[in-house]
């Protein structure tokens, strides 16, 4: 096996020294974890080790590329004139934007491309964008791709992503054909997809069979330690030597719940130790982060230089974390949960569009969001969601969580 391929036996051996051990990725108490373990992740959590000087690297799958393991999360506008997020995070080593052509609707890529004549060296810099595909088809990616070559003032993409894949039909032979395409041209170097809601598993099991896919953005963080279909996908990706991406890794939930746990480190916040968590994990390349002030900068920047591994007990509390704000954290996994109710109302995505309001502290864009939906799928008086909250993985009271929605987004 190469060595950029860690399987998950690799990681779940590294995981027992280091803090997160096989019960917190199976989803059990930690408590049984052996007292050597526990020595061996305290030694190395309180060691006194001098930062790296800039935000490490690894390699993206086998594509024979290496990225910052923190990737800036652009879904923002930035400053045209002189941008400090970005010219700071470019100093830090965080020379990777992630980009797309619907994010700061649509402002995102005009006001990153001054900052990249300000560099002065476009190959300084790794730039991901995409495309929603709004029409469903080859030609409306296609079509995306040039709009983000165009708004972005350059002649080619390191990365084009098929944004928020929800259909596995988009790997079928003309998509990856596309990407063939795309690669060919010169217009970008490498292709793959973003995916969030409840099709990871299966896109990422379809991406190792057809091929052609050298990178996959992805819903993970601490609290998914435990799901065996997606670490099973994982390992078969990483196999394959497709590149993996970590995003959502802050799992976000209502900051007052979370504050409730009481999480307490001599090393790192609740976020670090958050994304910490996510590096743990080998076969994840790099994580991406919405950094949209210069204290979240300064802490993510931190976190990645920093050579300190999560204690035990940063582990045992972000586990604790995540079983007391599971009814809180919606996976997007709708299948469950809207097939038991009799409307059309779109629970996942209100979910999402709420957890921007109370977890982002995007008011104004959650309610956009909220308010574009149709008012079938915002209608929620008269039923039933006894059997949908049921249903749930994460037991969330959903007609509580909607009628919050209503309220706040309404």
């Amino acid at each position: 096996m190469s060595d950029r391929k860690t399987s998950r036996r690799g990681f779940l051996k590294k995981a027992a020294l280091t803090g997160a051990g096989l019960g917190a990725l199976q989803g059990a108490p930690l408590a049984g974890v052996t007292p050597q373990a526990k020595a061996a992740a305290d030694s190395g959590a309180s060691a006194s080790t001098k930062p790296h000087a800039k935000v490490p690297r690894k390699p993206l799958g086998t594509t024979g590329e290496e990225i910052p393991i923190l990737v800036l999360g652009c879904a923002q506008k930035f400053d045209p004139k002189y941008d400090k997020i970005l010219h700071r995070c470019f100093r830090a080593g965080v020379d990777y934007l992630d980009t797309a052509l619907v994010y700061a609707d649509g402002m995102s890529h005009k006001t990153i491309a001054p900052f990249i004549k300000q560099i002065g060296d476009r190959k300084k810099l790794w730039i991901t964008s995409k495309g929603p595909g709004r029409q469903g088809t080859v030609e409306s990616f296609e079509s995306e791709f040039e709009q983000c070559l165009s708004g972005l003032e350059i002649d080619y993409l390191d990365l084009f992503f098929m944004h928020a894949l929800d259909n596995t039909r988009f790997l079928d032979p003309e998509f990856i054909k596309m990407g063939e395409r795309m690669r060919k041209s010169g217009k970008t170097r490498f292709f793959g997809f973003s995916c969030h809601g409840d099709k990871v598993v299966d896109l990422m099991n379809k991406a190792v069979k057809v091929g052609g896919i050298d990178a996959i953005m992805f819903r993970y963080s601490f609290a998914r330690y435990g799901d065996l279909a997606l670490n099973k996908a994982i390992d078969a990706c990483k196999e394959a030597g497709i590149g993996l991406i970590a995003m959502k890794t802050q799992e976000s939930v209502p900051d007052d719940l979370e504050a409730v746990a009481g999480f307490k480190s001599k090393d790192f916040t609740l976020g670090q130790a958050k994304l910490k968590a996510v590096w743990a994990d080998e076969r994840i390349d790099s994580a991406v982060s919405h950094i949209d002030n210069t204290k979240k900068l300064k802490e993510n920047v931190d976190a990645a230089r920093s050579p300190v591994q999560l204690s035990m007990e940063d582990f045992q509390q972000l586990q604790s974390i995540a079983r007391a704000t599971a009814h809180y954290s919606c996976t997007g996994c709708s299948r469950h949960c809207e097939p038991k109710v009799d409307g059309e109302v779109n629970i996942a995505d209100t979910m999402r569009f709420l957890m921007y309001h109370e977890s982002y502290g995007e008011s104004e864009k959650a309610r956009a969001f909220y308010r574009a939906l149709p008012p079938a799928q915002r209608a929620i008086d008269g039923l039933d969601f006894t059997a949908a909250s049921a249903a749930c993985p994460q037991g969330i009271d959903i007609a509580a969580r909607l009628n919050q929605a209503r309220k706040f987004l309404g």
